[in-house]
């Protein structure tokens, strides 16, 4: 049985605030017709110390955004720029969300809280700066079953449905309208320093190269702190797409103001789980020419910090940014190992003998006959335990260097989890997803959400264990 911690105390602190007005402007959440609670994640809560709200005063923080005590008012739209899909885009920032507040977590990280659908800011553009309800359910499962899977990722704490009635062109509309609060180790962006670099301003960046160091890798500034800069942030990137590969994620829009520098997944709009490993497959209906599939994830990510160290060139040294970058392959080779052999559930042997069992997983899977999820629930532990419907694939020619491989591995956690025992795996693909969302949209019925996030928190346990 596994043990919780206690809650943890709210421990206010609103460092963004060093940066200056030049970073943000203050904003006004929208006025909602209406403020239904409809997801609230006390587990997150617990450790930023809010799970004591009650839902009153939750949707009064988290709907109508009632500022929580000693922290952020009013609320800051961040500015930062980006390149979507190659194309360098200065007209972006938080159009539809903004910074509500920021707080010690725990091991002392700090963590903000931020919106999605919250309300038009001067860098809405076009936009009515609302999130629709179906866009707040996706959020939902996708962090959950990140999350369970083991990817640094934002969490979604809150969703709460706000009684519009919104027209898009990818859903049929009206459809209904919600607010999301995420909870994330930081919102800064690689887009963040491309802004500073755009503008050609040297202290503006000196200062947020000082906010980043200290504030979320515990170093002050110095002569050398670009480079070191860029060393953490390729660190904490480079293990990104490897665990979107094991989870078999595809986050469908790795844009450069998508890319958090502290390398935590977040904003998840086109998102998919690929049935199969398939590395052409795409999430986004708008990416044509397949930039960021799922097996040009990590290419995708290495070029955006590319970008960066491209940004930082403005307070920098070519020649003093360019060792930074460079172990960034090797950061992801390892984190593509350890990535894999965590989901699998066995223990490391080596470099020697770890690459090629992971380089027989890849080569099997391609072969597009097993699901990701059912191989490695199959086969956790290293071991198959019984029969599945699989075992006709297992068996032949496509799994032989696998089964040799494997043969060797120890388990690396109890498998006495009653998950383990399933039928089948929990998984997320597309088809349930819409289910999902078809008993919320023709019914108000949110029994499946709570079932699916239910059983998602129980594949993680297990998984943890």
């Amino acid at each position: 049985m596994t043990t919780r911690p206690q809650a943890d105390k709210y421990r206010p602190e609103t460092p963004i605030l060093e940066l200056g007005d030049s970073f943000y402007d203050k904003v006004e959440p929208a006025r909602f017709p209406e403020t239904r609670l409809r997801f609230r994640n006390d587990r997150a809560a617990e450790e930023v110390g809010l799970a004591q709200l009650d839902d009153a005063a939750w949707i009064a923080h988290f709907g109508r955004f009632e500022p929580l005590p000693d922290n952020l008012s009013p609320p800051l739209a961040l500015r930062y720029h980006g390149h979507q899909f190659r194309v360098y885009n200065p007209e972006i920032g938080d159009g539809r969300g903004f910074l509500f507040a920021q707080m010690r977590g725990r091991a002392d990280r700090l963590m903000d809280l931020g919106t999605k659908g919250s309300g038009q800011t001067p860098w809405s553009r076009f936009g009515d700066g609302r999130l629709t309800l179906k866009g707040g359910v996706r959020e939902i499962l996708a962090t959950e079953m990140l999350e369970a899977l083991g990817v640094e990722t934002s969490r979604t704490f809150s969703l709460i449905e706000t009684g519009e009635a919104l027209e898009r062109g990818d859903e049929p509309s009206p459809t209904r309208s919600s607010v999301l609060v995420r909870l994330s180790h930081g919102h800064i962006r690689i887009g963040s320093f491309q802004r500073l670099a755009y503008l050609r301003d040297e202290a503006g960046m000196l200062r947020l190269i000082a906010y980043v160091l200290r504030h979320y890798f515990g170093e002050e500034t110095g002569e050398d702190a670009p480079a070191r800069l860029l060393a953490h942030v390729v660190r904490r990137t480079a293990p990104l797409a490897p665990s979107y590969l094991a989870a078999g994620f595809v986050h469908g829009v790795l844009n450069s103001d998508n890319i958090n520098v502290t390398g935590e997944s977040f904003d998840y709009g086109p998102w998919r789980f690929t049935p199969f490993y398939d590395p052409a497959f795409t999430a986004a209906y708008f990416d044509h020419s397949g930039l960021y599939a799922f097996g040009r994830q990590a290419e995708a990510i290495h070029w955006n910090v590319v970008q960066l160290a491209v940004a930082l060139r403005l307070v920098a040294e070519a020649e003093d940014l360019v060792p930074a970058i460079e172990p960034f392959a090797q950061g992801y080779e390892d984190a593509l190992i350890e990535r894999f052999l965590w989901r699998l559930g066995v223990k490391p042997r080596g470099a020697e003998h770890d690459k090629p069992l992971v380089g027989a997983i890849e080569k099997a899977l391609m072969e597009q006959t097993v699901e990701i999820d059912r191989f490695f629930f199959d086969w956790a532990g290293g071991a198959k335990r019984r029969a599945t419907p699989a075992d006709m694939y297992y068996a032949g020619p496509a799994f032989e260097d696998f089964r040799e491989a494997v043969a060797a591995y120890k388990p690396a956690r109890a498998l006495d989890h009653p998950y383990w025992s399933d039928a089948a795996p929990c998984s997320m693909h597309i088809d349930e997803v819409e289910a999902i969302w078809g008993r919320i949209a023709e019914a108000d019925d949110w029994s499946a959400l709570e079932a699916k996030v239910a059983a998602i928190r129980r594949m993680g346990e297990a998984m943890a264990g």
